[in-house]
Parts: C-alpha cells; structure tokens; sequence
C-alpha cells in the first residue's frame, strides 16, 4: 500500500492550492464555524497557472526539504513533487481524486480527496477561518501579504499570500517552516497531470 508518509506529504499539496486542512501540516486557518466566511480574508487558491518551488523546515529549524509545486488553474488540477523522490502526487478537484504516483516501485493509487472541505475558488478570498492583516514582504522577488491566523492547535500562524492566491511563506514562533524559492507564472501542460500508464494500482493506504 501507499506508505502513510506520501499522505503527509500530499496533505501539504493539497493546502497550497487553498485547502484551509493544511493547518494540519504548517498552520492555515481552521474554520471555527462552518459556512461562516471569515470579514477579511486573502485569496488562498492560485488564479493563474504556476510552477513554484518550496522549501520546508522543520518546526526546529534544523531539517529542510524542498518541494515542487504545479497548478493548471483551467482543470484545477496539482501537482507536487518531493524533491529527490520518485513519488508525486496529483489532485484533480474537480473530481476530487487524489493520484499518488511512484515510479520507483511503477505502482499508483487513487484515492478521494481527504476530508470534506470544498476548494474555495481561484479569485475568491477565504471561506472559512479567521485571518487578520499583518503587513506585507517580499518572498522570491514577489510581494505578498501576511495574515494572522491559527492552526488547528491554536497556535498562531503568518501565512504570506499574493493578490493572484500564492502561498509563498508560513512562520509559526518567529520560525519559517514553509519558504518559496522561485515562482514560475507560465502555461503548465496537460501532460504533467497525466498518470502514466502501465503502472499497477494498488489500495491506498489509510492517513
């Protein structure tokens, strides 16, 4: 079966695309009552095609990775790729599938997206948690706003979001725990979402 730590891994791809669960990796907002739109909120799925590269520290800050991420805003569609890993994963929200994909073992899963949250649409602010403005910076040559908001321990969280809907840093105890790298605003193609074939599905494994 898929191993639990692709879960983790796809669980962060999924909030970079404004699913408000990825509080559970690095700290976006968590609604405190469903349906209830927060006043003032930022835009947190990406309106334009994108290729970003990440990097992820540890909570200590003694242990980093890097992560690639690529969305095609038209199929809302995402792809996340763990660097030095042969295991990627693409979600497709308009079906709500989630693809893990290893090529290391040519074996993939599918699975439904995890949890019950809609995708708040590309353009649109928030649809659910609590944000309040901080201020803005510079991250990978691109400006972005920072937003106070809590992950769903409670604790504080600055999550720096641009006007087009790109999470480009999070900062938990004065620590960055999620930094861009580069930003890439170019067509992504159709065949990066693509499953290639002759792979052997496999059951996915539970999160």
């Amino acid at each position: 079966m898929v191993s639990r730590s692709a879960f983790a891994v796809a669980a962060f791809g999924l909030a970079l695309a404004g699913m408000p669960a990825y509080a559970q990796q690095a700290g976006t907002a968590q609604a405190t009552t469903a349906g209830d739109p927060p006043a003032e909120a930022p835009a947190i799925t990406p309106s334009v095609d994108v290729d970003v590269e990440y990097e992820l520290a540890s909570p200590q800050g003694d242990v980093s990775t890097r992560q690639r991420m690529r969305w095609q805003v038209a199929t809302l569609r995402q792809r996340l790729d763990p660097d030095k890993s042969s295991v990627f994963m693409i979600t497709s929200w308009r079906d709500r599938t989630l693809s893990v994909v290893d090529l290391g073992r040519k074996k993939d899963s599918i699975m439904p997206v995890p949890g019950t949250q809609q995708l708040t649409p590309p353009g649109q602010p928030a649809m659910v948690g609590s944000y309040a403005r901080l201020g803005s910076s510079v991250v990978a040559g691109e400006q972005c706003t920072i937003w106070r908001t809590k992950d769903t321990d409670g604790h504080p969280t600055d999550a720096c979001y641009t006007a087009d809907g790109l999470l480009l840093q999070v900062a938990q105890g004065g620590q960055i725990t999620v930094r861009a790298l580069s930003v890439q605003r170019v067509a992504q193609p159709d065949s990066l979402f693509v499953i290639p074939p002759g792979l052997q599905r496999e059951a996915p494994a539970h999160p």
